[in-house]
């Protein structure tokens, strides 16, 4: 009998984040396009005008979360998998004191000194009013945000997923029942959709604190130096920039575009934007769902050196988002129709113009959803300049450059086109770079995702089912596959003890992966399961004969839980 890898439990758990994951996403990133759809329902689809405006804005509030959200959940990720509870606790710590503290700022002087603000997001005196009676209301709900956003990309790796859905979705709840009841019960016009939306990220904010008084939660909040969080803040930021430029690029090419079409189209322009930029924030929530998925996993895989589980999640997630990317385009290319019903657009004189933007600009999806794609994972690998530069790209410099250049050569069909030009251009880049790599390292690093290859190394992968028949087959096995009998003897015991322990301690187990990689000065054994919680270094909690032997042969063992994973490290120096 063999037992090569199936990754079966890689794709369990790829499966068991991605649909969470994915409803979290549609959750989360909902509240715009519901106060958009409800307000081209109740105010007429010229209105949108306003949400289009605040874009930047929202853009720059997405730059925050994502930098301090996603740089200190990898760097989090990355101690966990590392066996350091400590620093793990201690970034998440930093995260969620300088995101309350940012959000606060933001507030305050939004408050204060929302004059600025307009002069930014908003050059025309006639529109001023309406935008500024939105945002006094939504800056409110800035502190409340970030902080529930943030919480939920920590609290995703310590596989609470019900509960990061849950609060995202009551949010969206809370805000869609507020904005029938201030819009069109009060009728108390555009003020009434940011309140709306206010209220329901506070009421979601109070919601994702239970975690904190759950038993089964294993971050915490701990004291920590003012010197020690500095140099923990330059980290994050570090490590979220490239996805977090993300939205700080969009912000400034709204800008731009924002103010090329008002001074071509004038409100039309800007409605008929808002409405292409709606059908890419539709695109956008799978796509992160897709792309949050796999973050935590790509992470502490790449951390343990597991490239074939990393080649894997990545080729899988890669066919998903091709496959939104194609469907969206078609849908909205074949059926931009569908756009005017949702924002009730019925005035004959924007139905054409409408419908020709979409139209042309449904063409930037597919290469979009992959470079998106590409941005989330190039981080989790430590690809920060890839990501910062790809980022640049994608987001910045070409679809500005490509709008005011195909604007000047076909008018406003070349602004529509330049989105779709500017996606494949950087899918070009990526591929070039890729290549380039692979043919640099001779090889080392190959594919798409720059994987490296892990066909050097002195490595066995097996995956076998819970159960002690098989646990003690693969043990006997596993001699075979090293010349050296005291070490075949010594790398069959451990594994023999380790796998019965853990079949022993879970009524059921569906599947246990099992590494084994062998160097100069050691021979390292890494066991993923699906099982309840242990930690095989702390025998008293579990008395077992099995983990007494398994110590004495071992020179280390660490042990973490992680995306809902037992991690097991035995380590036999030769």
């Amino acid at each position: 009998m063999t037992y090569e890898r199936n990754y079966n439990l890689l794709n369990g758990k790829f499966k068991e984040l991605f649909f969470p994951t994915l409803m979290a996403s549609i959750a989360g990133n909902f509240a715009i396009l519901a106060d958009a759809f409800l307000i081209s329902l109740f105010m007429g689809p010229l209105n949108l005008f306003v949400i289009q405006s605040i874009e930047p804005f929202a853009c720059i509030v997405n730059v925050i979360y994502w930098l301090i959200g996603f740089g200190g959940s990898i760097l989090c990720t990355h101690a966990r998998a590392e066996f350091d509870d400590e620093k793990g606790n201690e970034l998440f710590t930093t995260s969620l004191i300088i995101i309350v503290l940012i959000g606060l700022f933001l507030t305050v002087t939004g408050l204060l000194f929302p004059d600025f603000y307009m002069q930014i997001l908003c050059h025309s005196d006639y529109l001023k009013p309406l935008v500024m009676q939105y945002f006094q209301l939504f800056i409110i709900g800035i502190p409340f945000l970030c902080y529930l956003t943030v919480l939920a990309y920590f609290i995703k790796t310590d596989n609470f997923i019900k509960l990061q859905f849950r609060s995202f979705l009551l949010a969206n709840v809370v805000n869609v029942i507020f904005d029938v009841i201030f819009m069109k019960f009060l009728n108390i016009g555009i003020s009434g959709a940011a309140l709306a939306t206010t209220t329901g990220f506070f009421v979601a904010s109070i919601y994702i604190t239970t975690y904190f008084f759950n038993s089964e939660g294993t971050l915490k909040l701990i004291k920590i130096k003012t010197s020690k969080m500095a140099t923990y803040i330059v980290d994050i930021f570090k490590t979220g920039f490239s996805s977090a430029s993300i939205p700080l690029y969009q912000a400034l090419k709204l800008l731009f575009i924002n103010m090329l079409l008002s001074g071509i189209l004038g409100k039309v322009g800007l409605a008929a934007f808002n409405m292409c930029f709606n059908t890419l924030s539709l695109v956008t929530i799978f796509i992160l769902g897709t792309a949050q998925s796999i973050l935590p996993i790509v992470s502490v895989y790449y951390k343990e050196g597991d490239f074939n589980g990393i080649d894997y999640v990545t080729r899988k997630s890669l066919k998903i988002v091709t496959g939104f990317g194609i469907f969206f385009s078609l849908l909205f290319a074949i059926f931009p129709q569908a756009i005017l019903f949702l924002f009730s657009v019925n005035d004959h004189s924007q139905i054409p113009v409408i419908m020709n933007a979409v139209r042309i600009f449904s063409l930037c999806y597919l290469g979009y959803s992959i470079n998106l794609l590409y941005l989330f994972y190039a981080p989790s690998v430590e690809y920060d300049k890839l990501a910062n530069a790809i980022s640049l790209l994608e987001g910045l410099i070409l679809p500005v450059a490509l709008t005011y250049l195909f604007n000047y050569l076909w008018g406003i069909n070349g602004i529509w086109i330049s989105f779709a030009v500017a996606e494949m251009l950087t899918l070009l880049f990526i591929f070039a770079y890729s290549r380039y790599v692979t043919k640099k390292t001779n090889g080392e690093y190959s594919g798409f995702f720059i994987i490296k290859n892990n066909s050097n190394e002195k490595m066995v992968e097996f995956t076998v089912k819970g159960t002690i028949k098989e646990a003690v087959t693969l043990s006997e096995n596993v001699r075979k596959y090293f010349l050296d009998t005291k070490f075949s003897v010594f790398v069959s015991l451990a594994i023999e003890e380790i796998l019965v322990y853990i079949v022993k301690h879970n009524e059921k187990l569906d599947w246990i992966d099992v590494i084994i990689r062998e160097n100069e000065d050691a021979i390292v054994i890494s066991i993923k399961d699906t099982g309840i919680e242990f930690d095989p270094t702390q025998p008293e909690e579990l008395k077992s004969e099995n983990i007494d032997l398994l110590n004495q042969l071992a020179e280390d063992i660490d042990h973490s839980q992680i995306l809902g994973l037992n991690n097991t490290v035995i380590t036999l120096k030769k």
